[in-house]
């Protein structure tokens, strides 16, 4: 693997990825494929983070859509994604992979608090940080948790691995005539809600020049294809 264009990254994952075919819950195969990679790319020295949804668990918003309170849904969701850090963990440390799940919420007997300058210190000490529980309050996605994991934690780019190939001018799945962005600027993705990441992420990400790089989770060695800048995906940055 050739120098890495990036010195740190902040990775997001979807919880989807981690059911693999079974859709919901937690396949330990599916963690290991991408968990291997990820090792891989944190032992070339890329000081790396992650942020990882909790939709293969419990969502939120769909339990509020059907007459769950919001906050108390989305407290549920947090702790899916501390089930799902946990299990990343688990696949990462197999992998000679060393790590650390920090948590925005307390929970002393499973995690680390997250604390910004000993995430920090992890990371320059080359362990892989897990990011769990959001912000810690409810309103907030995953992806507004990354966005904001990112920036506190000085990362070069966010990584948006999901399970496209980068970002469309309408959804691939359902029209064959969808056209494939290689860059797309901030205020493009929130005016046509291209749907990279929630209006909060992309407004933080554009306030503060961090660029987004979307690509395909399951095709392998895409994590070191954008650790290396290669021309993988979709970018979203500049074009004010």
């Amino acid at each position: 693997m050739g120098k890495a264009r990036y010195s740190r990254v902040l990775l997001k994952l979807s919880g989807e990825a981690l059911a693999g075919e079974k859709q919901f819950g937690i396949d330990p195969e599916a963690i290991d494929q991408f968990a291997k990679e990820i090792a891989e790319v944190a032992a070339t020295g890329l000081q790396m983070a992650l942020v990882i949804g909790g939709g293969n668990i419990f969502r939120g918003m769909a339990a509020s859509a059907k007459g769950m309170d919001r906050a108390q849904g989305d407290y549920m969701g947090m702790l899916a994604t501390v089930m799902n850090a946990l299990a990343v963990q688990d696949a990462l440390e197999k992998n000679g992979c060393d790590t650390r799940v920090m948590t925005a919420l307390n929970m002393a007997e499973v995690a680390e608090p997250y604390i910004r300058r000993r995430a920090l210190r992890h990371m320059d000490k080359g362990r892989v940080v897990i990011c769990a529980a959001g912000t810690g309050n409810p309103y907030f996605t995953t992806d507004s948790g990354a966005a904001l994991r990112a920036l506190e934690l000085k990362c070069d780019a966010i990584f948006k691995a999901t399970k496209v190939d980068g970002v469309y001018d309408k959804d691939p799945a359902k029209f064959d005539d969808a056209v494939k962005y290689e860059t797309v600027s901030y205020i493009e993705t929130l005016e046509k809600r291209l749907g990279v990441m929630d209006s909060t992420a992309i407004s933080m990400a554009r306030d503060n020049e961090l660029p987004i790089v979307v690509f395909n989770l399951y095709e392998e060695g895409n994590i070191r294809r954008a650790a290396n800048g290669d021309n993988i995906g979709t970018t979203v940055q500049g074009g004010d």
